[in-house]
């Protein structure tokens, strides 16, 4: 990571976690939906970042959404472990002539064919980690799937929104 990744890396971290503290706390789609948008930091992270980094990032992200939140530990261990994974997912859907140099991780220079598979695994984790610690008991196991599918679905439409609305793209033209 160069400099301006480092930055750029800082800034976005503080604009998700200011969207998950402030705003996204408080949607709630029928007591089953939750949008955990501060995994979208975790996840636009560049290719390039160390895999230590990549942990230390997974659990300073969800170790402070815990503060917040007041959980315990388990966004921390649902992102430590999304972080630990990333680098096998990338592998696992990595193209055959595999990526430029440099290139941004993001839905606009991946291709949302590339970048949805990704992120909806990778979220998919988070989430089913994160609801099945919080439920710790297969009792509420069909409510808590619903939780974790919701949950899902609604975080992957605000990342997508929030690639199409502020990333922008040189082949796009306004």
């Amino acid at each position: 990571m160069n400099s301006r990744d480092v930055i750029l890396s800082i800034f976005y971290f503080i604009i998700y976690l200011a969207l998950q503290v402030f705003l996204m706390r408080n949607m709630v789609l029928f007591d089953v939906g939750f949008c955990f948008i501060y995994i979208a930091f975790l996840l636009l992270l560049p290719f390039d970042t160390n895999s230590v980094l990549l942990l230390l990032l997974g659990f300073g992200t969800g170790l402070l959404v815990d503060i917040f939140y007041d959980t315990m530990g388990i966004h921390a261990a649902a992102s430590t472990f999304i972080m630990y994974l990333r680098p096998y997912v990338i592998m696992f859907i990595t193209p055959r002539g595999g990526y430029e140099q440099n290139m941004r991780l993001n839905m606009q220079s991946m291709g949302l064919e590339w970048f949805l598979p990704y992120m909806l695994s990778l979220t998919f984790i988070h989430h089913t980690i994160l609801f099945f610690v919080e439920a710790s008991q297969l009792s509420l196991f069909l409510f808590t799937l619903l939780k974790v599918v919701c949950s899902t679905v609604f975080t992957c439409v605000i990342i997508i929104l929030i690639q199409y609305l502020f990333y922008t793209s040189k082949s796009r033209s306004f």
